[in-house]
C-alpha cells in the first residue's frame, strides 16, 4: 500500500517509556484491503509491556511501532471493488490476526499458533506489524467483522480480549457444572470469569492482590473473591475442577497446580516473564494434572461479538475513555489496576456515512 498526503494521530512506541502521539500518514488501501476509521482502541497488557519494557516476552522492539490490536471503527473505503467486507459506513471490529494459511499449524486448524502470522501491533517479526492505534488504518478486508445490531462500539472494543478469554476457557475443556479458579483479576482475568460463566461453570473463584480488581470480577459474574496475599482468606477453595492462570506470574501458576483436583486441567494464559519460572512441577506427575497453554484465538472472535451484544454487564469493565492526544495519561491509568480495568483510547467521531 502507498501512503497518502493526509495525516492522522497515532500512538507510536519508540522504546521503553518512549510513547509518542504522532501525526502519521493516512494509508491507502490496496487490492483486498479496507481503510478503517478507528473509533476506540483498548489498551492491552501487551501494549503496557512495550511501553514499560520495550517488549513482550521474547518479542523486543527493533523499530518504532504503532501499538494496538483491540480496535473498532467504521469502514471508509476499499482498495478494490471485489474486496470482501461490510459496506462503507458499517461499524466494525477488526480481527487482528492474519495467519499464513499454509504452515503445519494452520493446516491442522490451529491458526492461532501460526508460525508466520501477522498480528497488529506486534514485534514478533521484523519489520514489525504496525498496530491499530491510529485514526485511520488499513487492514485486509477479510479481517473486518460488522458489529451485531445494538452493540455499542465501546463494548465492542472488548471483542479481542474476550476472544482470548474464550479460547482459554475452551482449552480448559467442558466446564459445565464445574468449579473454576481464575488467578488474576485484570481485564483478561475478568473476561475469563465471564467466559467461564457463559460456558456453564457453576462456581468461579477469583484471586488477586487488589480489592478494586476483584470488584470488577464480581461485576461480570465471579462467585467468590479471594485476596491472593492472604492465606487465611475464608474464600480459598479446598480444590477446584479446573484453573486458568491469568496473572502472568509464576506464583499464580503454582497456586493453580496446588488447588486443582487430581486429573484436573490447568490453563496457562498469562504471559510469564522471559526465562525460567519456578512452579510445583512435581504435582503434574503425582496428581496427573494436565497443563495446557492458551495463546490468542481464532474463530472465537465472532463468538465474542455475539456474547458482548447479549450481555450489558461487560460495560462495567470499561473504566475510562481517554482522547488519543492524552495517550500518555491513558497508559498511566491502564497500568494502575487500583483505578481502572479496561481503558479505551478515543480516536474521534467516525466519518459520515
Amino acid at each position: 500500500m502507498s501512503a497518502g498526503k493526509a495525516l492522522a494521530p497515532g500512538c507510536v512506541i519508540h522504546g521503553p517509556g518512549d510513547l509518542r502521539v504522532e501525526d502519521v500518514p493516512v494509508p491507502r488501501p490496496g487490492p483486498g484491503e479496507a481503510l478503517v476509521a478507528v473509533r476506540y482502541g483498548g489498551v492491552c497488557g501487551s501494549d503496557l509491556h512495550y511501553w514499560r519494557h520495550g517488549g513482550v516476552g521474547d518479542f523486543r522492539l527493533r523499530e518504532p511501532m504503532l501499538l494496538g490490536h483491540e480496535v473498532v471503527g467504521a469502514v471508509v473505503a476499499y482498495g478494490s471493488p471485489d474486496a470482501p467486507g461490510p459496506a462503507a459506513g458499517t461499524s466494525v471490529a477488526v480481527h487482528p490476526a492474519t495467519p499464513c494459511g499454509v504452515c503445519p499449524e494452520c493446516v491442522d486448524g490451529r491458526r492461532n499458533v501460526c508460525r508466520d502470522t501477522r498480528y497488529l501491533g506486534s514485534a514478533a517479526r521484523f519489520p514489525h506489524v504496525q498496530g491499530g492505534f491510529a485514526a485511520r488504518i488499513v487492514v485486509p478486508a477479510e479481517q473486518l467483522r460488522a458489529l451485531p445490531a445494538g452493540l455499542d462500539p465501546r463494548r465492542g472494543a472488548l471483542a479481542e480480549p474476550l476472544s482470548v478469554a474464550l479460547h482459554a476457557v475452551r482449552r480448559a475443556g467442558d466446564l459445565a457444572g464445574r468449579h473454576v479458579l481464575v488467578t488474576g483479576a485484570g481485564p483478561i482475568g475478568c473476561l475469563v470469569v465471564a467466559a467461564a460463566k457463559a460456558a456453564g461453570a457453576a462456581h468461579v473463584t477469583v484471586t488477586d492482590l487488589l480489592p478494586a480488581a476483584l470488584e470488577y470480577a464480581r461485576a461480570v459474574g465471579a462467585d467468590t473473591l479471594v485476596r491472593a496475599d492472604d492465606p487465611g482468606d475464608s474464600g480459598w477453595p479446598v480444590e477446584v475442577d479446573a484453573a486458568i492462570e491469568a496473572s502472568g506470574v509464576a506464583a499464580g501458576l503454582d497456586t493453580c497446580l496446588r488447588l486443582v483436583r487430581r486429573g484436573g486441567v490447568v490453563v496457562q494464559l498469562g504471559m510469564l516473564p522471559p526465562g525460567r519460572s519456578p512452579f510445583a512441577g512435581n504435582l503434574l506427575v503425582s496428581r496427573e494434572i494436565e497443563l495446557r497453554g492458551a495463546f490468542r484465538f481464532d474463530g472465537e472472535f465472532d463468538d465474542a461479538l455475539l456474547l458482548l451484544a447479549a450481555e450489558p454487564a461487560f460495560d462495567a469493565l470499561v473504566g475510562a475513555v481517554v482522547p488519543v492526544r492524552d495517550a500518555a495519561s491513558a497508559f498511566e491509568l491502564a497500568a494502575d489496576r487500583s483505578r481502572s480495568c479496561k481503558v479505551l483510547l478515543d480516536f474521534g467521531a467516525p466519518p459520515a456515512a
